[in-house]
Parts: C-alpha cells; sequence; structure tokens
C-alpha cells in the first residue's frame, strides 16, 4: 500500500514538472485593442448633482439617493426640491426615522419596505392622489401638515437646495478645491 501511495505521488510530481516544458509558445504576445464605448457616458442631470452636494453638506445619510429624489419627482409632475426638503424637515435628510420612512407619512406610522419606496410613493401620493393632485407646492404642504409654519420650513429648505426650479450651476468640490461647473 505505501509503495503503491509514494509511487502515485512521485508521478504526480514528474508530470508537473515536466509539463512546462511541453508548453509552446507561437510567438510573443501581442496587445489586443481594447473596444471605445461608441455613446459617451451620460452626464448627471444637474438637478442630481445638486441635491448629492446639498445633502453631503448637510452630511445627510440620503446623499446617495439624490437621483430617486429626482426621479420620482419627475415621474409625478412634482418640483424637484420638494420631496428632499420634506425629508430634510421629518428626519434631517435620513437622520432619525423609523420604518424607512424619511418623510413622517401618517405621522411617521407608515412603514416603507425600503426608504427608495417610500421615496416613490410618497411622491406618487403628492403628485396622483385627490388629496394633493392639482394643488401647488404652497397648497401640497398645507395639505401634507397643517401646522401654519410647516410650509414655510419647507419651501425654506427648498430654496436652500436651489432658489429656484431651474438649476444653472454646481460648485464641485476637487482635490485642489472648488472649481465652478456649468451645468446647463
Amino acid at each position: 500500500m505505501k509503495v503503491q501511495t509514494v509511487s502515485k505521488h512521485l508521478l504526480m510530481a514528474a508530470s508537473l514538472l515536466a509539463a512546462p516544458a511541453a508548453i509552446q509558445f507561437e510567438g510573443p504576445a501581442k496587445a489586443v485593442p481594447v473596444k471605445k464605448p461608441t455613446a459617451p457616458p451620460e452626464k448627471e442631470d444637474p438637478r442630481t448633482a445638486r441635491l448629492r452636494q446639498f445633502f453631503c453638506t448637510l452630511r445627510c445619510p440620503v446623499m446617495e439617493l439624490a437621483e430617486d429624489f429626482v426621479q420620482a419627482a419627475d415621474d409625478n409632475h412634482l418640483d424637484w426640491r420638494l420631496l428632499p426638503s420634506i425629508s430634510v424637515v421629518e428626519s434631517g435628510g435620513g437622520k432619525a426615522f423609523k420604518n424607512n420612512n424619511l418623510f413622517g407619512w401618517n405621522n411617521g406610522a407608515a412603514p416603507f419596505i425600503t426608504v427608495r419606496t417610500g421615496i416613490h410613493e410618497v411622491a406618487f401620493q403628492l403628485g396622483q392622489s385627490n388629496r394633493y393632485r392639482n394643488r401647488d407646492v404652497t397648497g401640497k404642504l398645507r395639505s401634507y401638515n397643517p401646522d401654519p409654519e410647516y410650509a414655510d420650513k419647507v419651501v425654506g429648505v427648498m430654496h436652500m437646495i436651489s432658489p429656484t426650479e431651474q438649476v444653472a450651476s454646481v460648485s464641485v468640490r476637487r482635490a485642489g478645491g472648488a472649481s465652478r461647473m456649468n451645468l446647463n
């Protein structure tokens, strides 16, 4: 038994040592050109860039969801600054919330499967439901929360994000300092 085990090991070692000697190369290695993408990469929506910068400044955990906020607003015909502003007023932009509910929806009692789901559900309600549809931002906010100061708080945050619904430029912080980037 011991002789068979030793001979098996010797045979395996010999074959491993001989294998490199049997390999032949056809010639020197050639560089294969890499295909370049035919379409240029999509530029980030300037509203998303502005929102991400705003959340970053406030150190809001929802910074990586900036694109979701903008998309949900677009899908439901809302001002893109509304949902992020409500989230900042209600949960500090994701600093303090429960049930994946950034917006205090249903007095904070409404649970959502994910934070992203909550963004899209609240956007749908504010844009499409009978209670909010066909109202301007102030009308939506007064219906959302009847506190007389609430609408002014949210609109104030909206203006901090961007003074107008149109975004002209965003300051981008780079390793060498801040530079101005025109995003129109």
